[in-house]
């Protein structure tokens, strides 16, 4: 097979494999690189160590408008784990990835920057949140940046270090909250944005990995899901008992996904929740209006490792998703689908 047809090839293989959504192409990657200040400043970077563009992998994602933001797993040689890229450019070459908001607010061990990004959200307003790891070399806790288009416009330093994985919010009359899980820890942390307060909720004997959050909906109370580390099991809290400042939940168990580490969970808005799993090619889906059944959402025939897949919703309902395949020519791929598209 010649190089100039083993694209199409896998692309095709791609396609054929998508049981539940029509995806488009919209940008494909040999080789992720960043929008640098200058060549210079590159070349630099890559001579000292500083940069590898080989170790650039996608963490999370989340959509607004025509931007698309993306969290870069921390490693060796990635200085920068915030980045946007435009999805309504004219040009059909694929984007470089843009530091978000800028390159000077980057520096692992600086508390005062964005040091190890997780978890992303964008709010009703355009308002995008993000978490940040903090840092193993210094006494910087874990924080939540709350950004107005480029501008910081809240700093919420929390009490502890590490782990925070990823986050969903809660939007009611009467302000907004944050649901943030922590890997490998038997709570989740909320977070109040009227009042700048977190706290933690007990989870008994469950240590939480992913997050998801069901649509608002005048039959069903809101359920905050979680999934459980090294377990395929899939759990619920009712949102009204976080709402009332529970301090302990505990979580009933939904069912069984036939795999394991379930690292991205996302719910749209016909309450469909849709999950991906450690090392797996495939992205399954429940509806939650039913009794739960798990059914193959998204599949690939692309050699999995680590993370392979995130995504995220915008606005209209666009299902944004990226592909990781270690072992292609195209290193990354980005796809969208329209929801609505999916038979229900």
């Amino acid at each position: 097979m010649t190089p100039f047809l083993v694209p199409i090839f896998l692309l095709c293989l791609i396609s054929s494999l998508a049981t539940a959504a029509n995806f488009n192409l919209v940008y494909q990657w040999n080789e992720l690189d960043y929008e640098w200040p200058s060549e210079a400043s590159r070349t630099q970077a890559i001579e000292n160590g500083t940069y590898k563009p080989q170790n650039i992998k996608v963490r999370f994602m989340a959509v607004f408008g025509t931007r698309i933001f993306l969290s870069l797993h921390f490693s060796n040689g990635i200085p920068v784990t915030l980045v946007s890229l435009s999805t309504s450019s004219a040009s059909s070459a694929s984007p470089k990835l843009t530091p978000f908001p800028s390159w000077d607010m980057h520096g692992y061990g600086d508390c005062d920057k964005i040091e190890e990004a997780t978890g992303l959200e964008v709010d009703s307003s355009g308002m995008l949140w993000v978490l940040d790891e903090g840092s193993t070399n210094t006494n910087c806790t874990a924080k939540l940046w709350i950004f107005n288009n480029n501008h910081t416009e809240l700093i919420h330093r929390f009490s502890f270090r590490f782990y925070v994985n990823d986050l969903v919010l809660d939007e009611t009359r009467n302000g907004t909250r944050a649901y943030i899980s922590r890997r490998r820890q038997r709570h989740i942390v909320v977070f109040s944005l009227d009042r700048n307060q977190s706290w933690m909720v007990e989870t008994p004997g469950i240590e939480v990995l992913s997050i998801a959050l069901s649509p608002k909906s005048k039959e069903e109370p809101k359920q905050l899901y979680l999934s459980k580390w090294n377990s395929n099991e899939l759990y619920s809290i009712s949102v009204d008992a976080l709402r009332k400042g529970t301090p302990t939940a505990n979580p009933k168990l939904i069912g069984k996904w036939t795999a394991t580490d379930s690292y991205r969970m996302l719910m749209d808005n016909h309450g469909t929740l849709h999950a991906a799993f450690w090392g797996k090619n495939y992205i399954n889906s429940w509806n939650t209006s039913q009794p739960f059944e798990e059914q193959r959402f998204h599949e690939v025939t692309v050699r999995i490792l680590y993370w392979p897949f995130t995504f995220g919703l915008d606005q209209s309902e666009t299902l944004w998703m990226t592909v990781f395949d270690a072992e292609s020519v195209q290193k990354l791929r980005l796809f969208k689908a329209a929801v609505d598209d999916s038979p229900k």
